[in-house]
């Protein structure tokens, strides 16, 4: 992993993260569709890359991964599955984590490898919501990392 460096986003930098982040969602998200991964594209093309404050993790000029973070949120972490379990998105969490002490993400409950890469890494998970950002019926699970992670279980936890 030395090899590898972190670097802020650009706008050049869209495409290769939206492959990126496509791959990973058809791997993690599979009880989507292909017309809700395409929807769902569109918003994460337009309105949350540009509004988040993205890291990259690059190789000899190939990115790996990007996380993308809204204050303490982090909104996205997407490695490119060849990199899968290789240490980059620890190292895109460790590099916010030094600025942000801090951090929250949510994670479809469906998504029981990210739960577990999550509370690997500090999270604990605090409150689940029974649909997703798009009224879908899929649960998300918020979690936290630092500060007070309590458990707000009044919707239960699945």
């Amino acid at each position: 992993m030395t090899d590898v460096t972190l670097r802020p986003w650009r706008p050049a930098d869209l495409e290769p993260c939206m492959n990126i982040w496509r791959a990973g969602s058809e791997i993690g998200h599979p009880f989507l569709g292909r017309a809700e991964l395409d929807a769902d594209a569109e918003l994460v093309r337009s309105h949350y890359m540009p509004k988040t404050d993205i890291t990259l993790a690059e190789r000899a000029g190939e990115i790996l991964g990007f996380i993308a973070l809204s204050g303490n949120l982090v909104g996205a972490l997407f490695v490119a599955p060849a990199w899968h379990r290789q240490g980059v998105g620890e190292r895109l969490l460790a590099e916010v984590a030094r600025h942000h002490p801090l951090l929250e993400v949510e994670v479809y409950a469906e998504n029981r490898a990210a739960r577990r890469f999550y509370a690997a890494n500090g999270f604990a998970e605090t409150l689940c919501h029974l649909t997703d950002d798009q009224g879908r019926p899929h649960a998300v699970i918020r979690m936290q990392r630092g500060g007070a992670a309590l458990r707000e279980t009044g919707q239960g936890m699945p």
